[in-house]
């Protein structure tokens, strides 16, 4: 139980692709928003902002789903960061608010995420261990990622065991359907149903489109 009698839950986010159009943007010496002077500042960025720079609606949609569902059983310890905790290629779990540098990133954007890769599943398994001590056995451990492959699942679930949950509601989705979905129910408070990864089907048929959101009359 947590600190608002709400059943413990944490969520575990997926990380972006520091690879891709948007990270070589972000990373550029010649980039001149206001993120990019950030991330090459001494004290760096915060990690959820260049995330969602990275990859857009998705992690935007991940990251305002659990900073709004999020019921830690001690919101005030460090380990658990509030409830809201993200994968990195190559540091295990960190809070959505850390601070990452441009050589940060980079090193990221050089770690395969590959459950076979030992820089990125050692951090990781040290980092889940250590999430377990501080919230317990009782705690859900949401998933916000992808379960069809085993790059988090085999890596994760040997430690969270059962108490390893994710939302079908994902299967079948594309990561920008996934996004949407998040932001409509942070929108209308509404969370969505969980289910233990074990034994879950990982693949699934494509759900029908996302209505359009309505605009809001400002009027």
């Amino acid at each position: 139980m947590s600190a608002t009698g709400r059943t413990a839950r944490v969520f575990l986010l997926s990380p972006a692709n520091c690879g891709g159009v948007r990270a070589g943007m972000v990373a550029s010496p010649t980039a001149q928003f206001a993120l990019a002077h950030q991330l090459r500042a001494a004290d760096g960025a915060q990690l959820g902002d260049v995330f969602s720079f990275v990859s857009g609606l998705y992690f935007r949609g991940k990251l305002a789903y659990a900073r709004r569902f999020a019921a830690p059983p001690d919101p005030l310890d460090p380990v658990s960061a509030g409830g809201v905790l993200v994968i990195t290629p190559n540091a295990g779990l960190r809070a959505s608010d850390s601070p990452v540098t441009l050589e940060t990133f980079r090193l990221f954007a050089a770690t395969s995420i590959d459950a076979t890769n030992s820089s990125y599943r050692r951090p990781l398994e040290r980092g889940a261990r250590a999430l377990l001590d501080a919230v317990g056995p009782d705690c859900d451990v949401v998933l916000l990622g992808s379960i069809a492959s085993g790059k988090y699942v085999e890596v994760l679930q040997p430690i969270f065991r059962d108490r390893l949950v994710f939302p079908p509601a994902f299967v079948g989705r594309g990561d920008m359907s996934r996004g949407g979905l998040m932001l409509r129910c942070v929108t209308a408070g509404l969370e969505l149903e969980y289910a233990p990864v074990a034994g879950a089907v990982r693949h699934g048929t494509r759900p029908p489109r996302l209505e359009p959101l309505r605009r809001v009359s400002r009027e």
